[in-house]
């Protein structure tokens, strides 16, 4: 099996050390960040710097690959479109000169759902972001499902928050505790453990899933539920909210896992671990 990894953080590394481990497996890694190189090396048989409006260096990446996985992010905000648009263009234009590819796999984000004030969602209803960055996952998303074909299948993860080891949701609301949140702290979360992350990708991987399937786990917490349940577990003073300031996050929905569970997936952590 012969796979890249377009996007090497804090996902694609794990993913990498996962499939590295799998001695069939030769794993080229890309980065655009020269300085990671080393670290990544210990992780994948190949790494390269590429930037995903280099549509040439993208296409040499992926030659003689069976799977790729698109697992990008933003440094900052202001580059989701180069970060997450232009490269799935330039993934989707190279990959018809690429014939080798079977399967590729994207990590997308449940925000793409908006606020649905805290209704249920799944896989078959229409997305309404809202919000700028929102509008660029939707159409990437878009982007990526024309390439499906019959010789080439796509599947996107749609994902809840991203939390694990030295990412865990005490550091993540590190500057939380003590202080006043706008609201009144009913909007829903949805969260995901990187283990499940990595769990389902490969789950995608072994089963050639395609299309959209959503990666949360089984809380649905809302932001009280689960800021009274964290920094009660670690002692740290609680959270207070004011209604009469508008909470401006753009979505708020319950999100099903039902469908990939249907496929056959079992969550690792199907509760949020505190």
């Amino acid at each position: 099996m012969n796979i890249a990894i377009i996007g090497c953080g804090y996902v694609g590394y794990a993913v990498a050390q996962y499939w590295q481990q799998k001695m069939t497996f030769l794993v080229t890694a890309t980065t655009t960040t020269p300085e990671r190189v080393l670290m990544l090396e210990a992780v994948a048989q190949k790494v390269v710097v590429v930037q995903g409006n280099d549509p040439e260096k993208l296409k040499s990446v992926l030659q003689n690959k069976d799977t790729v996985l698109l697992s990008v992010a933003p440094k900052e905000r202001k580059f989701y479109q180069e970060t997450y648009l232009d490269t799935a263009k330039n993934v989707v234009k190279v990959l018809q000169d690429v014939p080798s590819v079977k399967q590729i796999i994207y990590t997308g984000s449940y925000s793409v759902y908006g606020d649905q004030d805290g209704a249920w969602v799944d896989e078959t209803m229409p997305v309404v972001p809202g919000y700028a960055n929102g509008e660029i996952l939707k159409a990437t998303e878009e982007v990526l499902l024309t390439a499906s074909s019959k010789n080439l299948r796509v599947c996107i993860l749609r994902l809840g928050g991203i939390y694990g080891p030295n990412r865990e949701l005490v550091k993540i609301f590190g500057a939380a505790p003590g202080t006043t949140r706008p609201g009144n702290g009913e909007d829903i979360t949805n969260w995901i453990h990187l283990d499940d992350i990595v769990g389902a990708i490969d789950f995608v991987r072994q089963h050639h899933l395609q299309g959209i399937y959503n990666l949360v786990d089984d809380a649905h917490l809302s932001n009280k539920e689960l800021l009274n349940t964290l920094f009660e577990k670690h002692n740290l003073p609680k959270v207070s909210w004011d209604s009469s300031i508008k909470n401006h996050r753009p979505y708020n929905a319950k999100v099903s896992n039902q469908k990939i569970k249907d496929a056959g997936y079992k969550l690792i952590h199907p509760q949020i671990l505190f």
